[in-house]
């Protein structure tokens, strides 16, 4: 049997299963009522297995379950599948539970082996879910309760890889596309909540499913709204339209701590909070000479120009200032929790002095004009960090205008290639830093399903080379090594500036018990009537 304590993936812990419902699976209670729950931005699809974002992952966890699942402490523990098997290097064996879905049929292994082949047959993705279910070689359904997954060479990620890929009812979704998925004829899982109605960018309506195989749910009926305003979010709570929030306004932290009618909450998660900068091309469209006329190269090329913009970040200043302490300055790519983390990363360099001389160095001693996009609704304070930010570079002399838009934009934008440097945020899936590595920058590679989000535009051979090898290495203490080392070969050529690990928060109406996460995956099971 296979799982994890700390990091890990070669042994599951024999008392996972318990841990299963204790941890996350609500308590029965006979005062259920209704949940009126605010997010802080807005879902872009209904389909669990199209968008891989976490506001998507986050809503589609109340209604739809995967083989195995991360604890409150991003722990591996099971979910739809009891346990599994490691049979030799390239087959594994996962026992399923009985369960339900929510149109009253039995989930079986063809719905496994359904859910495992659709991602790859999803077109228009804007972030795929086939980074997690590419390793799959062959599904083998040995009985309705038992599946084998092959794989083409070893691969000791795919129990913490599963824990990403939503399993879907084969009879209610074969042959629909993610268009036409949020009906209640198509939005058919095994979770505590069936769907009732979406309304796009307003809400999501939701009923509790009586026959769930964890016990009764925890709340009658659970409408999940979308409010990315702070004001509007904080004021809803307050005024009693919704009675419990994500990510409480930093400015607003104090007043409910202090607020004898609330009860609040506040975790460190894996989410990295980053800049992109466009290392992989000559010419690039948000780049100016210091005089605002065009420049001959990009300078963004030049490894020297990305570390001073790594040395003129103040991040304590953000933490301090900006964030309340919800952000943890890292050049990191995963927390100290996690394969991959490396302590002599954690010493980040703020050194504004040397980093007009790595400027001067590189050829740029007036600097050079820069735009910086960044979400308006999104990550934490994103567009004030991001002006924060912007002043810090100017003062080197890259005089930095930020373009501050709508999530659904960015993601457009970066498609397209239409950065020059990006603020964005990675929640780490895997409980190791391989996960962000393959999807931001890995060389692009469609056989693999790396380096969807590569907006960096970066490709270095080695660090493939050093991928593939660490996705087989079975071994954790090996891997962990590889992982370091991949680390720092991102860190060495800095395509991406790791700045903080983003810290979350939750509020709720006195009454109500709240169940953190490291993930920051908030759904109806992130709270309860408290007893």
């Amino acid at each position: 049997m296979h799982a994890s304590a700390k990091l890990p993936y070669s042994s599951i812990r024999r008392f996972a299963a318990a841990l299963t419902l204790s941890a996350l699976v609500p308590a029965a209670n006979v005062w259920a009522e209704d949940l009126n729950l605010a997010y802080s931005s807005s879902a872009t699809s209904m389909d669990p297995q199209f968008h891989n974002a976490s506001q998507n992952i986050a809503v589609s966890r109340n209604m739809f379950e995967t083989l195995t699942q991360m604890d409150p402490d991003s722990r591996i523990i099971p979910n739809l599948a009891e346990s599994w098997t490691k049979i030799d290097d390239l087959t594994w064996e996962f026992k399923l539970r009985p369960a339900k879905f929510q149109d009253g049929s039995d989930f079986t292994a063809e719905d496994v082996a359904w859910s495992l082949q659709r991602p790859n047959t999803i077109e228009n993705s804007p972030s795929s879910f086939a980074i997690y279910t590419r390793a799959i070689t062959k599904t083998e359904v040995v009985d309705p309760h038992t599946i084998r997954l092959i794989t083409k060479t070893p691969y000791p990620l795919l129990p913490a890889d599963l824990t990403s890929v939503f399993i879907v009812s084969k009879k209610a979704s074969e042959g629909i596309t993610s268009e036409k998925f949020a009906t209640p004829e198509h939005m058919i899982g095994t979770g505590p909540y069936k769907f009732v109605k979406y309304t796009p960018d307003d809400r999501v309506v939701m009923t509790r499913f009586d026959d769930y195989w964890g016990g009764k749910p925890a709340w009658d009926n659970v409408t999940i709204r979308f409010m990315p305003n702070d004001g509007s979010r904080m004021t809803a709570l307050l005024s009693g339209d919704v009675n419990a929030i994500e990510n409480v306004p930093t400015p607003d932290i104090e007043k409910v701590k202090a607020n004898p009618d609330l009860v609040y909450s506040a975790k460190k998660t894996h989410r990295l909070i980053f800049l992109f900068l466009d290392s992989g091309r000559d010419s690039s469209p948000g780049v100016k000479a210091a005089d605002g006329s065009a420049i001959a190269k990009n300078p963004l090329t030049d490894v020297r120009v990305r570390k001073a913009i790594n040395m003129a970040i103040d991040r304590k200043a953000i933490s301090d200032r900006l964030m309340m302490g919800l952000a943890y300055p890292t050049n990191n790519l995963s927390t100290d929790q996690m394969l991959g983390f490396d302590p002599a990363l954690e010493n980040v360099p703020f050194d504004q002095a040397a980093a007009k001389k790595l400027l001067a160095d590189a050829g740029y001693p007036d600097g050079f004009r820069l735009t910086l996009g960044t979400p308006n609704n999104r990550l934490l304070n994103d567009e004030r960090v991001a002006q924060a930010i912007a002043q810090m570079l100017t003062r080197i002399g890259i005089r930095t205008d930020v373009d501050a838009v709508p999530f659904s934009a960015i993601n457009t934008k970066g498609n397209k290639g239409e950065f020059s440097a990006v603020m964005m945020g990675w929640g780490v899936q895997t409980a190791e830093a391989s996960s962000g590595i393959r999807m931001m920058v890995a060389c692009p590679d469609k056989a693999r399903g790396w380096g969807v989000v590569n907006w960096s535009h970066y490709c270095n051979p080695a660090l493939t080379e050093q991928l593939v090898a660490l996705t087989s290495e079975m071994d954790d203490a090996k891997r962990n090594d590889m992982l370091k080392a991949a680390v720092h070969t991102v860190n060495d050529d800095m395509p991406i500036v790791p700045l903080y690990f983003q810290g979350m928060t939750w509020a709720a109406k006195k009454g109500t018990k709240i169940i953190p996460r490291m993930d920051e995956r908030t759904s109806a099971l992130s709270f309860e009537p408290a007893q």
